[in-house]
């Protein structure tokens, strides 16, 4: 985008186009919530769009790696149920399996499309925007001075130096992975984090020859050691992963085939040793970053840090200073997940009307993240090392193992460990960490409990049903409740496991 000569000498030239109230560049979750909220409040709202126009979940993240995953659960569970007496073998048609990926996808995108292909013409701009010096916003042949800019341009797949020219076609993102024809024979995925984990678990339960590189010696930012181990323990029984590795370089060669070119990587392994993978592609999972970098926000007195973040941006309204410019979801870089970009836009979308009753951001109680491979990896609240780190806080770590928990090993899923940090002085839950199978279900019910300030009483005043793996949860909450020495009565004292 500033990559155009002589733009200050052709505006001088141009006049404005178009004067509107408020514009939203993107449309992604946060630009359309904003775009959706501001229309009610304000005719002249316009909306600009550089790509498709339904979201970042939809087309290249949550919804089709779930896709793939469920397409991955099913081949495993079919591989992997001898020791129920049941001998099978799955037959997968990589080819099938990446068409319903994408025909789902289109499924979901469609409902999108409909909510867009409503909203009249002369609200919406196909075209890549840049704000320039006089703060006015060029796109294709328009220049657009808008009272208020609301910016929601997303994010993109970060891949290192130089990387997208010695790879080539071999190199996959998870903004291309889904558009494979095929499943390939052999992948590299480079990172241990949410996308890189699900990606290389659900590949390698479809029968891809899948080897996993990450710099630390951890997974999923695990900042609990105990769980990263855990974690690690669990997900080796089925992948392969060269954790504390280093990569010196990355390209391509003739296949071993004589038939197109392989990708290659030379890296140091965790003891030091040079060695080479070889093999079909490379996976970059080395996180996103977002996309103003371009937009020309600079011109607007914004500055960026090294990530592109915005250092002036006000968590609780995503306004910039005394600028009239939100800066909203994943272009924020502050907290990249779906509910958190649908609470940005439409506080944004909100505020530039002065609707100021409905302009917030909810204050972020539980910070919640889950990492959908198997076991899932959940973290609620705050992290042992905040919690460490702040000398007021007495706490106590309620633990449980699900490697002997009476459901998941009925399941055949019996690995995993929760943590629950308690605080002493409130009986109240600080936060959580996990490996543990139906993760995503224990994390929303200790989510919902730090929201609404349960204490650990009421929790455990809460019935369980007898057999889940839920009583898992009750087992750590009672660890937690009998380190801070706090009396409380509860009918039977051991635990209904089996």
């Amino acid at each position: 985008m500033n990559n155009q000569p002589n733009r200050a000498a052709d505006n001088m030239q141009k006049k404005v186009t178009r004067k509107v109230s408020v514009a939203v560049i993107g449309a992604g979750t946060a630009g359309q919530n904003a775009f959706r909220q501001a229309r009610k409040l304000k005719d002249d709202v316009l909306i600009i769009n550089d790509g498709y126009w339904t979201t970042t979940c939809i087309a290249v993240g949550c919804m089709p790696s779930k896709l793939l995953i469920a397409a991955a659960d099913r081949a495993h569970d079919t591989n992997h149920s001898a020791e129920f007496g049941i001998h099978a073998s799955a037959q997968i048609d990589g080819k099938q399996v990446m068409e319903r990926v994408r025909a789902e996808r289109s499924h979901f995108a469609n409902y999108v499309k409909e909510q867009v292909e409503s909203w009249p013409a002369e609200k919406k701009i196909a075209g890549r925007a840049y704000i320039n010096k006089q703060g006015l916003i060029e796109v294709n042949d328009e220049l657009i001075e808008a009272d208020k800019i609301i910016i929601a341009t997303g994010s993109a797949p970060f891949i290192p130096d130089d990387w997208a020219d010695k790879l080539g076609d071999t190199l996959l993102t998870s903004d291309t992975v889904f558009e494979l024809p095929d499943l390939p024979k052999s992948l590299a995925v480079i990172g241990a984090g949410a996308i890189g984990l699900e990606l290389a678990q659900a590949f390698t339960r479809l029968g891809v020859e899948v080897t996993l590189f990450n710099r630390d010696k951890r997974v999923a930012g695990l900042k609990d050691d105990d769980i990263s181990n855990k974690a690690i323990d669990c997900l080796t029984r089925e992948l392969t992963m060269h954790l504390g590795s280093k990569i010196n370089n990355v390209g391509t060669q003739t296949a071993a085939d004589n038939e197109g070119s392989a990708a290659f990587i030379d890296y140091e392994d965790s003891a030091g040793e040079s060695r080479q993978w070889q093999g079909d592609y490379v996976l970059v999972a080395t996180g996103r970053r977002n996309n103003i970098a371009a937009l020309g926000v600079e011109n607007l007195g914004v500055e960026l840090d090294d990530k592109n973040r915005p250092k002036q941006l006000d968590k609780k309204t995503g306004k910039i200073d005394d600028l009239e410019v939100y800066i909203v979801g994943d272009a924020n870089a502050y907290l990249p997940l779906l509910h958190v970009a649908s609470d940005e836009g439409f506080s944004a979308g909100s505020m530039v009307c002065n609707n100021n009753s409905d302009a917030y951001i909810r204050p972020i109680a539980a910070p919640f993240s889950i990492v959908f491979c198997s076991p899932q990896i959940v973290n609620v609240g705050m992290s042992l090392p905040e919690i460490q780190a702040d000398p007021e806080l007495e706490y106590v770590i309620g633990k449980v193992s699900f490697d002997n928990q009476g459901r998941s090993r009925v399941m055949g899923v019996n690995c995993g460990l929760l943590h629950i940090y308690g605080c002493k002085k409130t009986d109240r839950i600080l936060g959580a960490s996990m490996v543990a199978p139906d993760a995503e279900y224990i994390g929303h019910i200790l989510a919902m409990a730090i929201t609404n300030n349960m204490s650990i009483k009421h929790m455990l005043d809460t019935p369980f049903y007898h057999p889940t793996v839920l009583e898992g949860l009750r087992t750590a909450l009672r660890n937690v409740q009998r380190m801070m020495e706090i009396p409380y009565q509860y009918h039977d004292t051991q635990e209904a496991t089996f």
